[in-house]
């Protein structure tokens, strides 16, 4: 099947021009003030995040860790603590900077979004406005008419390919939200196709286009 999110307008299409995207002194002058809200989920993706909640922080940026349980089954929360420097956020009714619930003073500061990886079932939370974990209630919470939110997609060549998740890509990129990727190639599941979440690099450089807009 069609890979859907090289195709909407609401995707991401990798020009890959010659600038270093992991290179902090490139990421700097593009990110060193913003807010940055990054929302992990449950995949085993989950590996590469690590490396871009580090560069953004080393550009500079204020980076903001959100967590869903699954996605505390593959890295610990204290591991983005420490890259980013912040509290990471687990629970739908932590109080870290505020006492809002809700977490809106997070959201109404984010400059940018980028949920990675994003799963097929937070795609499809996301598609059908639920927020019942502590990611998909931040971005509940975040205009995207001016923060632009980002989904680093990731899962199986299987769940890829199955028509609920093609039409929940279709009415992602309809609702405003950024698709980048999934590329193709070798899979934890031990197949190769279509479904590998994006290099940490191309979801920096797609983060930092959209930041642009």
């Amino acid at each position: 099947m069609t890979n859907l999110s090289n195709q909407d307008s609401g995707s991401f299409s990798e020009h890959h021009d010659a600038l270093d995207w992991l290179d902090p002194a490139v990421l700097r002058p593009r990110f060193e003030g913003k807010s940055i809200f990054v929302g992990i989920t449950g995949g085993i993706a989950v590996y590469k995040v690590c490396t871009i909640v580090s560069r953004l922080a080393q550009a500079g940026a204020r980076v903001s860790v959100g967590m869903t349980p699954s996605a505390r089954e593959f890295v610990t929360p204290t591991t983005f603590q420490a890259l980013s420097g912040n509290p990471v956020y687990t629970d739908s009714w932590e109080h870290i900077e505020s006492n809002d619930p809700q977490h809106i003073a997070l959201a109404d500061r984010c400059d940018g979004a980028i949920v990675a990886p994003c799963t097929m079932n937070t795609l499809a939370n996301l598609v059908h406005g639920r927020a019942d974990d502590v990611v998909s209630l931040i971005l509940a919470a975040i205009d995207r008419q001016r923060t632009p939110v980002l989904l680093a997609l990731a899962m199986n060549e299987a769940m890829w390919n199955q028509p609920s998740t093609q039409r929940n890509v279709r009415q992602a990129a309809k609702d405003g939200f950024v698709l980048v990727g999934p590329d193709d190639g070798w899979q934890a599941c031990r197949h190769c196709g279509t479904g590998r979440m994006s290099e940490p690099e191309a979801c920096i450089e797609a983060l930092a286009d959209a930041l642009r807009r």
